[in-house]
């Protein structure tokens, strides 16, 4: 069975912080995916990469703008944020490859105004809780420096997989600031596919018309569940030694454009997703999961605003970060993130970039269930996460596989 969350002192590790930040991942999630002016688009993004840069703004905040941040983070003080960031990045973010599990990156990075001398308390914060590398750089002379200094930053740290994380123009002589998060996830599967069973077959779209995509397939048994209108597949990927486990997760409404309605209820809690999640490997029948890459970018700033959270972004309160007195000014001007993933036969490739200012005697036997089937042949939504703490690093969804 897919791995479950330990219990007793391992599965408190995180505990209610990580599952506040899940439900905050998921209403970004929601809001996100339901927007419908991405109704045909591919979407993937990372709500971790996102929150991340959030975390650090709050820290760096005070006031009614720090109140507004803890309350839409579902957090009680800085300290549980800061707390929860330094466990995720010791027990979830470290790089598995060297024990055998997915290659993981996760690195912060703050660029601040040359003439503006950072506040040694949040200097030490940002370097020690949050292990990011900070940068002096010239915003008033060379702003347009800075976007290639922090786009090849961003480069890096993704394996080349993220390029012009900042648009031309997003930096300014006015800028001060700068707080970016990277987040890259190369996962190879339990069990890979094999490349000579996939064949193109048909891919149905909201439009009515439909594509060929190469389909893969396997015979092996499946973590499948079944519910009144969508199916959930798991797919594990090889684990290392190191007690993480990570799985890519497809939901797939029954209807073929049933996945606007399938997107609300699996954002509306932490405890759904739980739910419905599968445990055990099932017999399948007809089994056809499509290859995909998709590149997805926002500009994050609007969306958090229709969610309530508007201080950081107009009454300033990021009183904390430097010492002068426009720190009485600053403000958060946008927050843009990157994203990619890649699925093929072999396993998985994403990444992302952030940036913000459970025998006797058997005289009755049942017949075994019958196979389920699963044909990933229309629209669904996807999720990457890691097992034992439920960390969602990304989510998506695919709506044209071909569009990439």
């Amino acid at each position: 069975m897919l791995p479950q969350k330990r219990r007793t002192s391992e599965q408190n590790l995180i505990g209610k912080s990580l599952t506040n930040l899940t439900n905050v991942s998921l209403n970004i999630t929601k809001h996100l995916l339901s927007n419908q002016k991405l109704n045909e688009k591919n979407v993937v993004f990372s709500p971790l990469s996102l929150n991340t840069v959030l975390i650090m703004i709050t820290a760096g905040s005070e006031g009614p703008t720090q109140n507004q941040l803890l309350s839409f983070l579902q957090s009680e003080s800085t300290g549980d944020l800061k707390s929860l960031c330094s466990q995720l990045v010791s027990s979830v973010l470290s790089d598995g490859a060297p024990a055998g599990g997915p290659c993981l990156s996760h690195v912060n990075g703050v660029w601040v105004e040359q003439s503006l001398p950072l506040q040694p308390s949040f200097k030490q914060l940002m370097t020690t809780d949050f292990k990011a590398t900070l940068a002096a750089v010239d915003f008033i002379n060379k702003a347009d420096e800075v976007i290639k200094e922090v786009n090849l930053w961003a480069n890096k740290e993704t394996k080349g997989f993220i390029n012009d994380l900042l648009p031309r123009g997003s930096v300014d002589s006015l800028t001060s600031l700068i707080f970016a998060n990277a987040l890259y996830f190369k996962g190879v599967w339990k069990r890979p596919f094999d490349t000579s069973k996939t064949k193109d077959y048909d891919f149905d779209l909201l439009n009515g018309k439909s594509v060929k995509v190469p389909f893969m397939t396997s015979k092996n048994n499946q973590f499948i569940s079944s519910f009144d209108g969508f199916k959930v597949l798991g797919l594990p990927y090889k684990q290392g030694n190191d007690k993480r486990a990570f799985s890519i997760y497809f939901f797939l409404p029954d209807e073929k454009d049933g996945l606007s309605a399938l997107i609300d209820k699996v954002a509306s809690d932490s405890e759904f997703l739980e739910q419905k999640l599968p445990r055990n490997q099932v017999k399948v029948g007809k089994f056809m999961i499509p290859r995909f890459n998709i590149s997805f970018e926002i500009e994050a700033s609007e969306l958090l605003n229709k969610l309530g959270l508007t201080l950081p972004f107009s009454k300033g309160g990021l009183t904390k970060m430097v010492d002068s007195p426009i720190s009485q000014e600053l403000s958060v001007t946008s927050i843009f993130q990157k994203s990619f993933i890649e699925l093929n036969e072999e396993g998985t490739i994403a990444a992302a970039t952030a940036r913000g200012s459970t025998g006797g005697a058997a005289p009755f036997r049942l017949p075994p269930p019958p196979p389920i089937d699963f044909v990933a042949d229309h629209p669904f939504l996807f999720l990457i996460r890691e097992e034992f703490s439920g960390t969602i690093l990304f989510v998506g969804k695919v709506v044209n596989p071909l569009d990439g």
